[in-house]
């Protein structure tokens, strides 16, 4: 008899920081529905880039990580690059910006929106 270990998926996780700057742009809208979505797609110099958006509607398939009242969403394709990442809302020198802290990422370029796996 063999036993089958089951394997914890680590969801997402949103900053403190995040959590923030999400609710000061959804009460400058005055939208409570405004949910922010973070996405992966080909492309940049290091192969796959970062996106954000804001959206109202939420896709069944969506994942769905909520803190202290705002949502995350991710969508499927996107969400297994994105397993146990941090999304962070940072200001510096180079501007004011979410950036998502990725474990699974081998490497990232200087503008730190675009990674490799």
């Amino acid at each position: 008899m063999s036993v089958v270990q089951q394997q914890t998926i680590t969801p997402l996780f949103l900053s403190d920081s995040a959590v923030s700057k999400v609710r000061e742009l959804v009460e400058e809208e005055g939208n409570e529905d405004l949910k922010l979505r973070v996405f992966v797609t080909g492309g940049g110099c290091s192969g796959f880039q970062y996106g954000f958006s804001f959206d109202e509607a939420q896709d069944d398939e969506d994942a769905v990580i909520e803190k202290d009242g705002i949502s995350l969403l991710v969508d499927p394709m996107s969400y297994q690059y994105l397993v146990g990442a941090t999304v962070d809302y940072q200001e510096g020198l180079q501007g004011s910006q979410f950036v998502v802290q990725n474990p699974n990422a081998s490497s990232t370029c200087g503008c730190g929106s675009s990674f490799t796996i």
